[in-house]
């Protein structure tokens, strides 16, 4: 009842001994986990370990491996054909090759020593520390190889194994997969005359069980490292690493297999095959092979195209190997390439395409910049890389993939939708260097209200190792874990090229089996595609996930250099858009009116030229000088083709080019514009007209003097200029613009003390990324720059000009000219400025500044198809990062009733802070280009004020301002009917007609690669671009039989009725409309 003693009748334990036996000491955590990576490194222990059990057998020289080279002579690339033919000289290892992008052909001939040719897996190992190709001996390119330690293998075929030579050809390029710059700093000029050694030619028998546990203890030892201390999984892998390192004995094989039996606790029994992913749980994490490649960067184009066969030979060797893996390669052009210059490994690439495992993505030409090409141009991105996609593969992307662009404009999610694509993906943004982006997927949502689903890998890479670590970070820097925690894994080596490897492979497998046994690091699956990903988030949109959203532009906040390094490409691509919409329209009018036969074949290939030039490095600004020399060629080609195009125009309809002798009788103006025009013109030796009218031929007349002059210039007082029209008042002091009166509201826009027009220099030098790169410190610095002495140039009945000479320093300076013209009724005049720059500087950048006496605190910038509204203040950090933006042909401050807009030919970069607006001109970096910039440079730009907001004024003064007027003369017996545009836009004035073209498929135009379209047709782009919704009526004399509303691809949406000629149209605010006129 309490208190009782009760005998446990229990057997005593008899497992658990009375005594102890002996100490045992805890461990010391931080010991046994550094012990793990001196059994698999390198170092003083690499004969000794782990490592010294990876080969079973090698053999090198002669008789084995007998090397013979030829060079190929001025950096020339020859084909294998051309290769081969040349007599080799014998070489060995040991000797250098270069110099720097020169290429060597190395015959190898091989036979298999006796006692290895029953091994179970037999490489060649090549290593010159630079990139290579494994051809065959009938000239089949294999594999490429990159060297210093990377992908050095090349698995040796079964027919090797009889003890005969065999023979195969190794095309060595004297670069490594980051070109040739100096030392380590890899975005450094490069060096013209490096030398690359031949360090290993090696029959090499693999020990595959050593091979497979050096795996085991790399991950298991990740996982030792990296999960939480205080976790049971943490301590178990610290366990069952030291267990295989206690059981490793140096020659004993059987130790391995112990090891890799111990590992199992760890990964379990599946992780040296694909069985591994089969176990029916539910990932987390789904892995994609990626190999980016830029299409130039620290190397030339003709460098991508050796790039793009060496990596994508290797992907389809490892899908034969692994048949999880599942590769995502984007870029048209890279196909194309492919196609042409490797059809052996195109046929491979395609036939993996039909298997699944080799996936085409994105759906553009290139990874093209998304900042600065025009609207058109980012749909011809779409149409031509959708095109060759079908073309060749029989499907469309439906995902756009761009990981490594500089910033996202603020249209792609409209464009994507209507190019058939409904996803996006990117990871740039976690390169943010002020503010951390808050999401990883969300609806992205496009300024007319279109959507896509954006995916940001949360491992912030797409380069990634495929380790441990790149795994749980997949989870762990998740933002959008509450709505949805999957994610994509982009892994392999890139931006040179490369792409997974047999090692990313294999450590995928085991984190996918560590997560199975074990648990605690997210599941990653492999086998799926990226389309695979996006219909599981898709379908959880359906059942009702409500993704957040993000409006407007993903603005980068790094590389706000990239608006303006490198000008002249930036000119060059400017010019380049215009003349190819000028081609189109003419191309168009002609094709339809008369006999003649619509360039297409030439228009594409000018148009895959701009398109290939405004990839993601090349347009920027951030490559080296050979890509320069070389998009300066690929740009002369297409001015050249668009020169001839025109000239075969103005045979056929009558014309020629106007000189100074050209009689103004005879003088007429090509208007490619789609509205009125009313502007001087400079006719030759001080004579003027006024060209007047609609359409594409419109009349010049003779500019009448009045007897008040129209315009004038006077010196008004020593180094004070004023020049006046009837709208405007401009009075120049010591060479900068100290008042601007508009007289017709008789307001003065330059805020009292200000000076327009100043030039302004900032030292530049940023925390890493010379071209790339603008950080905000460098406003700290600011200098003005003292005009010199101002003169009259021009002092005409219908303009008038002053000039000033800056010093910049003693290498350059600025010729400025401050050009009025006379004004006419009905057309906002403004204020034109020209400069000529001779640019000798480093690391400075050049502005020009406009302090306007205008308050609001957004301003207005051009981008594609729109508007975007941007702070003039610093309230927030995500406000002050957009210290430098990106605008298109002009910028804006406006209040209610008034605003000032700055127009220009060619530049980009842009800032307005307060009242402050400021015109970015030129840097002087010296990396990766150390000449970047260095020279001659012409720049247009103008002060525009208007009355009332933002409005069609601005747009259409901008389009004008980049699209001059072109005075032709008409030859006797010409028939200008051609010329008057058979095709009319009225309406609301915020429409814009952009793009006349004829249809890519029609039975007279189309080239083959698609279904014909039967009949002529006309391709209409219009889009409304202030932000309303706009009606409008396309009125044209063509003979219609149908009219569609088309997607950017030209596929038929909805019928539209007609009558008379008279099309109605409506659009949502900066929506884009695509018509097809079916004749």
């Amino acid at each position: 009842m309490g208190g009782e003693t009760t005998l446990s009748s229990k057997p005593a334990s008899i497992n658990y001994p009375r005594l102890s036996a002996h100490p045992v000491g805890q461990w010391i955590p931080n010991l046994y986990k550094d012990r793990i990576a001196s059994f698999y490194g390198g170092g003083q222990y690499e004969s000794k370990n782990l490592r010294a059990m990876m080969r079973e057998g090698s053999a090198s020289g002669s008789p084995h491996v007998k090397l013979s080279v030829w060079s190929a002579p001025d950096l020339t690339r020859p084909t294998f054909k051309e290769a081969t033919s040349h007599e080799f000289k014998e070489t060995s290892v040991g000797q250098s090759f270069g110099p720097s992008w020169s290429t060597h052909w190395f015959r190898v001939q091989i036979t298999v020593p006796e006692e290895l040719l029953k091994k179970e897996l037999l490489e060649l190992h090549w290593d010159a520390n630079n990139e290579g190709m494994v051809w065959t001996e009938d000239g089949n390119p294999l594999q490429g190889l990159t060297g210093g330690g990377e992908r050095i293998e090349w698995i040796l075929p079964e027919s090797f194994r009889d003890g005969k030579e065999h023979i195969i050809y190794i095309e060595m390029a004297c670069n490594g997969m980051f070109g040739n710059a100096p030392g380590g700093d890899s975005i450094q000029p490069p060096n013209p005359n490096k030398y690359y050694q031949l360090s290993k030619a090696d029959i090499v028998a693999v020990n595959v069980v050593a091979r497979q546990l050096y795996i085991d203890i790399w991950v298991i030892g990740d996982a030792a490292r990296e999960f939480p201390t205080d976790s049971w999984e943490q301590h178990k892998a610290l366990k069952v690493a030291n267990q295989i390192i206690d059981a490793f004995e140096l020659g004993n094989q059987q130790s391995l297999i112990k090891g890799r039996k111990i590992a199992e606790e760890y990964l379990g029994p599946d992780v040296s095959s694909d069985k591994v992913y089969k176990t029916g749980t539910r990932p987390l994490v789904y892995g994609i092979g990626q190999c980016h490649i830029d299409t130039c960067w620290l190397w030339p184009f003709a460098e991508t195209k050796r790039k793009v066969a060496r990596s994508w030979s290797n992907q389809c060797d490892l899908m034969d190997r692994y048949p999880e893996h599942r590769f995502a390669v984007s870029q048209a052009q890279q196909y194309k390439w492919l196609k042409e210059y490797y059809p052996y490994v195109f046929d491979r690439v395609k036939d993996k395409v039909k298997k699944g495992t080799f996936q085409p993505i994105g759906g553009s030409w290139v990874e093209h910049d998304t900042n600065l090409p025009s609207g058109e141009s980012l749909v011809r991105q779409f149409l031509y890389g959708q095109r060759l996609f079908e073309s060749n593969f029989g499907q469309r992307c439906r995902t756009f993939w761009l990981p490594d662009t500089f910033g996202y404009s603020s249209q792609l999610p409209q464009l994507c939708r209507l190019a058939g694509m409904d996803r996006f993906f990117t990871q740039k943004l976690s390169w943010n260097n002020i503010n951390k982006f808050p999401h990883t997927t969300f609806n992205w949502v496009s300024l007319d209200g279109s959507q896509v689903i954006c995916h940001m890998a949360p491992a912030e890479t797409y380069t990634a190792e495929a380790n441990f670590g790149d795994v749980k970070r997949s989870v762990t820097q998740h933002k959008s874990m509450d709505q949805d925690e999957t994610s994509l894994l982009v892994f392999g080596k890139g931006d040179g090229g490369g792409g997974p490897t047999w090692e990313h492979m294999e450590k995928l497998r085991r984190c996918r089996g560590m997560s199975d046994k074990v648990g605690l690091l997210p599941r990653v699956h492999m086998g799926d595609s990226v389309e695979d990903f996006f219909d599981r988030l898709e379908k959880r949109v359906s059942d009702g996930l409500d993704l957040v959203t993000w409006y407007g532009e993903l603005y980068f906040e790094l590389h706000r250099g990239t608006y303006t390094t490198q000008a002249n490409n930036k000119r060059n691509n400017r010019q380049a858009e215009i003349l190819l919409r000028d081609v189109e329209l003419l191309a168009t009018i002609s094709s339809i009116k008369s006999d003649y036969r619509y360039p297409k074949k030439d228009i594409d290939s000018m148009w895959e030229n701009v398109l290939l030039c405004q990839f993601h490095d090349c347009l920027p600004g951030s490559s080296i000088e050979m890509c320069y020399d070389d998009s300066d060629k690929i740009y002369e080609e297409v001015f050249a083709t668009g020169e001839k195009i025109l000239k075969d125009l103005y045979k056929l309809l009558n014309i020629r080019k106007a000189t100074s002798s050209s009689n103004l009788e005879n003088i007429c103006a090509l208007n490619t514009m789609p509205w009125h025009r009313r502007e001087v013109v400079t006719v030759g030796n001080a004579k003027a007209g006024i060209a007047c009218g609609e359409g594409n031929l419109i009349g010049v007349k003779s500019f009448k003097i009045a007897a008040i002059p129209e315009v004038t210039v006077e010196e008004t007082r020593k180094g004070v200029f004023v020049l006046q029209n009837e709208q405007l008042k401009v009075e120049v002091a010591d060479g900068v613009i100290t008042s601007l009166y508009d007289r017709k509201v008789e307001r003065e826009i330059i805020p009292e003390g200000g000076k327009a027009n100043q030039l302004v220099i900032f030292d530049d030098k940023p925390l890493y990324w010379q071209a790339w790169d603008v950080e905000v410190f460098h406003l700290d610095s600011r200098k003005e720059l003292t005009p010199g002495i101002t003169k009259i140039v021009q002092s005409d009945h219908h303009q008038v000009s002053v000039m000033t000479t800056t010093k910049i320093s003693e290498k350059s300076w600025a010729k400025t000219t401050i050009t009025l013209s006379a004004a006419l009724k009905g057309q906002q005049s403004y204020v034109e400025v020209h400069s000529e720059v001779e640019w000798q500087e480093d690391m400075k950048f050049l502005k020009v500044e406009f302090p306007v006496d205008i308050r609001n605190t957004e301003a207005s910038y051009e981008t594609q198809y729109g508007i975007i509204r941007r702070p003039t203040h610093y309230n927030t950090t995500w406000d002050m990062a957009k210290f430098e933006v990106c605008c298109h042909k002009f910028a804006d401050l406006s209040e209610n009733g008034y605003g000032v807009s700055i127009l220009n030919d060619s530049k980009y970069g842009f800032a307005t802070v307060g009242n402050l607006m400021r015109l970015s001109l030129l840097r002087a970096p010296k990396a990766p280009d150390a000449h970047a910039d260095m020279g001659r440079h012409n720049i247009r730009w103008a002060i525009l004020p208007h009355q009332g907001s933002l409005g069609p004024t601005t747009v259409r003064t901008a389009y004008n301002f980049n699209n001059p007027i072109k005075l032709v003369e008409s030859i006797p017996g010409t028939n200008s009917q051609p010329f008057e545009n058979p095709i009319k836009l009225t309406g609301n004035p915020s429409l814009i007609l952009d793009v006349v073209k004829r249809g890519e498929d029609d039975e007279d135009v189309s080239r083959g690669e698609l279904e014909v379209r039967k009949g002529k047709s006309v391709i209409l782009r219009i889009y409304d671009s202030l932000g309303g919704r706009s009606k409008g009526t396309i009125e044209t004399t063509l003979d219609l039989k149908r009219v569609f509303r088309t997607n950017i691809l030209e596929d038929d949406e909805d019928e539209i009725t007609f009558k008379d000629g008279n099309i109605e149209i409506s659009l949502r605010p900066f929506e884009v409309a695509t018509y097809r006129l079916q004749l």
